[in-house]
């Protein structure tokens, strides 16, 4: 074997490497959004909370400070040290996490799920930024859908894991067991991963001359210009702020909607959603990135359509979930709108990435992800509440079931959204400098 192919294979390596590790970090970051999600019913009657009370925690009060900090630490891997960035953050929210489990009233939960968010924020955006380094434009949709593959993967570790550590321990050790391995995953990210920046290598590499230029990062002005001055940017980020607005509102609350319509535990309840998200998570997130990289590679346009098509079907499945009579048939639906609500992920985070320049990268993912949190899961747990306690009085306990029922047709919105970015991304791509 010539050293040009030893030299592939390592990198080859390295690479599924990078994908594992940054999957799994993921997959924690997740998990305790999940467990709360699961769990809220426990808090609320614990901590004697209303439904506005619980939104609010699982909404904007996590998410200010999750959207907001999401920003300066993007600039700072925009120029530094991205692996050494996503060790900190890591530890840092596994940390708040665990310490959830020791609030004994409202307020300190809400402050601790404050700090969660602030350490929560460095992952998603710098995670984006390596891959993108790492991969060649007609690669990334299937790497950036292997690394949120994670998202799947923390359902079955959030819904099945805490739902029977609930049923045995309670709450609040669940969440101190949940939060330690994320201090493992840190110090496995410090010393297994590399950042590229920080080295050249020889034929083969995954640095590009851009990695290498002296010349600084552009400013936040010049970020927000090129943001505001892309209209497939534009169309992307509203389309994922209007999922976040109604996917995060309803999914927050769909435990606790079956939970009370159906009077189904949190161990068996648990178990189900984690074959359902997890199986078809991951079966979405999969078969969108190979869908993309392997029909419609260099072709955003095709992908965008696709997406389009899959949230406008989700729309439709989501509203039959909750006029279903029966616990299986909607269990059935809610594994396909699982598949349709994760397809897009992989085609819609690689085109972000190919939109924008290298130096920019982390910052523009979390610009999405700054108004995609404070508009979607910042307002739409909030929403969800707030309607399910105005519903009370006409349909009682029933009155979340139409809450989320009501919310449901909002995936129209993001599909056309994702439509009209088909129609400009090929356009906008060739402005993109090489």
């Amino acid at each position: 074997m010539n050293s040009v192919a030893v030299e592939r294979r390592m990198l080859g390596g390295e690479r599924l490497a990078l994908l594992v590790i940054l999957m799994v970090i993921l997959a924690f970051n997740f998990v305790d959004r999940l467990a709360l999600g699961l769990l809220m019913q426990e808090i609320k009657v614990d901590l004697r909370m209303t439904d506005t009370e619980l939104g609010f925690l699982s909404g904007i009060a996590f998410t200010l400070f999750y959207a907001i900090m999401g920003v300066p630490i993007a600039r700072w891997a925009d120029r530094g040290n991205r692996v050494l960035i996503i060790a900190i953050t890591t530890t840092l929210w596994s940390i708040m996490v665990s310490l959830c489990g020791r609030a004994a009233s409202f307020s300190q939960l809400l402050l601790i799920r404050i700090g969660v968010g602030v350490g929560e924020a460095g992952c998603t955006p710098t995670a984006n930024s390596l891959i993108a380094d790492y991969f060649p434009r007609a690669q990334r949709p299937r790497a950036v859908a292997i690394y949120m593959l994670g998202g799947p993967l923390s359902m079955v570790i959030g819904y099945l894991i805490a739902g029977w550590l609930n049923e045995l321990y309670g709450w609040r050790t669940t969440f101190v067991l949940l939060g330690l391995p994320g201090l493992v995953l840190a110090a496995v990210a410090l010393f297994a991963l590399k950042e590229p920046r920080r080295s050249v290598r020889g034929r083969g590499t995954v640095v590009r001359a851009s990695d290498l230029a002296a010349g600084k990062a552009p400013n936040l002005g010049q970020v927000f210009a090129t943001l505001w001055g892309n209209h497939t940017l534009c169309h992307l980020l509203l389309c994922y702020s209007v999922i976040y607005f109604f996917g995060y509102g309803i999914m927050q609350w769909e435990p606790t909607f079956f939970i009370r319509s159906y009077g189904i535990h949190t161990g068996p309840l648990g178990t189900w959603f984690a074959g359902i998200f997890g199986i078809g998570g991951m079966t979405g997130t999969y078969l969108g990135g190979e869908i993309a990289a392997r029909y419609a590679a260099n072709n955003e346009s095709l992908q965008m359509r696709i997406g389009a098509v899959a949230l406008a079907s989700l729309g439709v499945f989501s509203c039959l979930i909750y006029v279903s009579p029966s616990l299986y048939v909607a269990f059935a639906l809610l594994a396909v709108t699982a598949v349709g609500v994760t397809i897009i992920n992989g085609p819609l985070f690689a085109t972000i990435q190919t939109l924008v320049e290298e130096r920019m990268r982390a910052t523009v993912i979390a610009l999405v992800y700054l108004f995609a949190n404070l508009i979607g899961m910042g307002l739409g747990p909030l929403a969800a509440g707030a309607l399910s306690d105005e519903l009370r009085p006409w349909f009682g306990e029933e009155s979340l079931r139409f809450a989320l029922l009501i919310l449901c047709p909002g995936y129209f919105w993001a599909a056309w959204h994702m439509w009209r970015a088909s129609r400009t991304v090929t356009r906008d791509l060739e402005a993109v400098p090489s």
